[in-house]
């Protein structure tokens, strides 16, 4: 087993000189993300509806949908939700997923520049998506699209320590050996140990919002050998690996669960939610 020394940076902070190279890469396989990626636990629903105010008629503006991950709970709740994508095989995706919701569409823009209408939301949610945002706007934007007391809502998600842990350890050698990024002896963090500030002095500092509400929630899923593998493939970090690289480190890991996990290992996650209210 190798020496723990240090936790893995958060899942949410991409580096800032890759953010635009590594969120393109969703666009290469979204058949692929829309199967693979989970969508959010129940309670992520309803804590929206006690703190951000999500109820049946709400304006909710989503920003970076994907493929409807969230989108769709939303609009089964009664919302009028209006998400934007950047990506046209990902909002193509998310168009089809909400064929039965005439509530609901979907444009392909980038939220940087794409104009706002005029009348105002009642919610603005990113789910997992607003680190992929330029950080000098995406709060000030969220600010300009919400009505005086609406609510921006932004769902983070970090895998923390729990579920198949010696899994997770033991799984650090294969990145090691195919990703030279990668720093010695890295392991999730516990849950208690994920500091949420970060976001809250982000927008504390915008001084466009009076405070910032969070509610937190541990999440595991089990996944089959495929499963996981499959997952990972649509990880930014592992896309933008060059190819054999990635099917190396792909198979070093599919050789770990098959032979020492049974097939099957199970992933925690803490399912971070901050609402912040606009002044």
């Amino acid at each position: 087993m190798p020496d723990i020394t240090a936790h893995a940076r958060r899942d949410d902070s991409p580096e800032e000189s890759r953010r635009e190279l590594l969120r393109r890469t969703f666009e290469d396989d979204a058949e692929l993300y829309d199967r693979a990626r989970p969508g959010y636990p129940p309670q992520l629903y309803d804590d929206l509806a006690e703190v951000a105010g999500v109820r049946p008629g709400c304006r909710v503006l989503e920003i970076g949908c994907g493929t409807g991950q969230a989108t769709v709970p939303l609009a089964g709740l009664g919302c009028r939700v209006t998400a934007v994508e950047a990506g046209q095989r990902m909002s193509a995706i998310a168009r089809r997923n909400l064929a039965g919701a005439p509530a609901a569409e979907v444009v392909t823009a980038e939220f940087e520049s794409w104009p706002l209408p005029a009348e105002p939301f009642d919610v603005v949610l990113a789910a997992t998506a607003f680190h992929w945002i330029d950080p000098t706007v995406r709060v000030h934007r969220a600010a300009d699209a919400l009505r005086p007391g609406g609510a921006l809502a932004v769902v983070r998600s970090q895998h923390v320590m729990g579920g198949t842990e010696e899994f997770f350890v033991e799984v650090q050698r294969c990145y090691e050996r195919f990703d030279p990024a990668t720093p010695p002896g890295i392991r999730p963090p516990a849950a208690g140990e994920v500091d949420p500030s970060d976001y809250a002095e982000e927008v504390a500092g915008s001084g466009r919002f009076s405070g910032t509400v969070f509610r937190r929630h541990a999440w595991e899923l089990t996944y089959t050998t495929a499963e996981y593998l499959d997952l990972l493939r649509t990880y930014s970090g592992h896309r933008a690996l060059p190819e054999a690289a990635r099917s190396g480190l792909l198979a070093c890991v599919s050789a770990l669960i098959d032979g020492r996990y049974g097939g099957r290992v199970t992933k925690r996650c803490l399912i971070e939610l901050g609402v912040s209210y606009r002044r």
